[in-house]
């Protein structure tokens, strides 16, 4: 059942139009100012905006702009008594989908907006969204922003906060693109040495790297603000030979960094950052779509069930879901993910109930990391440091850490690193 917001200050009309509406299978919700509206829209997303022009405080083309501002592709259509050539105008050029002059005609009403409609209405949601779980507007828009990015034959940057989901959406873009058939390779510029990176990239001779083998497909480049100058000049140069064209290779690249901030001082080149940014999309923090957190539990908790047969855990108690949609996620998806699998790895009975959701959260409802996430992340970074400069060395690498290679090993398996991934290629 698609959804319309209806708007206008008059009362009466907002009445007799959402029976007229209603009676033909939409749901409707209405507002009768602007600003009510716009609220209306961030408590839940509408299908298509109906809106009256002139109202008091802001009009119904300001309206439009703001939510084309934040709801990109929400089709509005004006109605106005004082349907104006110059008005008429003036919001087609803007972008408004249509415009009806009152009193309106109720079959133009109705197959104007189902046009609408038709164009817009998400279809039916297909294999490659279904990883992407969300009640959340801003994502739903995202999702919808993404399926139209997916099929565009040209880069994509991707931003976002650290475990926020950019690999997932990368892997949802190719998967919604016309190369799904084909490879995603996937290079993560921050887990490599920039020596390996570069063999990994560019191959020895700068031609046989990955980019070569990479041709009608799609490359991902995880954590791209990690590059160096060099290589930042060398895949500005491969991109332009290797970037155009649909028989070439798709690159989508992603970045916790502010790279506007990178360019800013003069650690990201503003000519490599326009070329990957030809499309881009930015993922909210989990704290911006708390609603989506029992969702992501659960999925979490399915995903552990799967791998794991003997999981005695099925779900949660309301009151265990409820803390965790309460509680900070400074490492957003994938600390949600992580505690999730914790909780089932140690639950003895079929429900996680709240006094294990609220001992595994202890230290962290404060938007702090806590202690042990803490050391974790400065035990990773402080490794792939030691390996970079050893260039993969395991033995010289613990000797510097002043540790034996056995512990050495430990911390390595334990943050999932790859030494051999730091030494040259021959």
């Amino acid at each position: 059942m698609s959804r319309i917001l209806l708007v206008d200050d008059d009362i009466s009309l907002l009445k007799l139009m959402s029976m007229r509406l209603r009676s033909q299978g939409y749901e409707v919700d209405t507002a009768d100012s602007a600003e009510a509206a716009l609220n209306r829209l961030r408590q839940q997303r509408a299908d298509l905006v109906l809106s009256d022009l002139r109202m008091g405080g802001m009009d119904g083309l300001a309206l439009f702009e703001k939510i084309q501002a934040q709801w990109l592709g929400m089709p509005v259509i004006i109605m106005t008594a004082h349907g104006t050539i110059p008005d008429a105008i003036q919001a087609t050029r803007s972008g408004v989908f249509s415009f009806l002059t009152k009193p309106i005609d109720k079959d133009e009403l109705l197959s104007t907006i189902e046009h609408a409609l038709s164009l817009t209405r998400p279809k039916q949601k297909r294999e490659w969204q279904s990883q992407i779980l969300t009640r959340n507007p801003q994502m739903e828009q995202i999702l919808i922003q993404a399926s139209t990015i997916a099929t565009m034959e040209v880069p994509v940057l991707i931003l976002g906060p650290s475990g926020s989901g950019k690999g997932l959406m990368a892997k949802t873009l190719h998967q919604a693109s016309a190369r799904r058939d084909q490879p995603l390779y996937i290079i993560n510029c921050a887990a490599l040495s920039w020596e390996a990176l570069d063999q990994e990239l560019f191959g020895e001779d700068g031609r046989s790297g990955i980019f070569a083998q990479a041709k009608g497909a799609t490359l991902f480049l995880d954590e791209i603000g990690n590059l160096s100058a060099s290589l930042q000049a060398k895949l500005l140069q491969v991109l332009q030979e290797y970037g155009q064209g649909a028989a070439e290779v798709r690159v989508l690249s992603a970045s916790h960094q502010d790279l506007v901030a990178a360019m800013d001082e003069g650690r990201f080149r503003e000519d490599l950052f326009y070329r990957l940014n030809v499309a881009n999309i930015t993922l909210p923090p989990l704290c911006a779509r708390s609603e989506d957190i029992p969702l992501l539990a659960r999925q979490a908790l399915d995903g552990y069930k799967a791998r794991h047969s003997d999981c005695l855990a099925m779900g949660f108690s309301p009151e265990a879901l409820a803390m965790l949609a309460s509680a900070a996620w400074p490492g957003n998806v994938r600390q949600l993910s992580s505690l999730v699998e914790q909780l089932a790895s140690l639950c003895s009975s079929p429900v996680i109930g709240v006094v294990m959701v609220e001992s595994a959260l202890s230290g962290s409802s404060g938007g702090i990391p806590s202690f042990n996430e803490a050391r974790a992340e400065f035990e990773r970074e402080y490794l792939i440091r030691l390996l970079r400069t050893t260039e993969g060395n395991v033995t010289l690498a613990a000797n510097m850490a002043g540790r034996n290679r056995t512990d050495f090993y430990k911390l390595l398996n334990r943050h999932a690193i790859e030494a051999a991934n730091f030494k040259p290629k021959s």
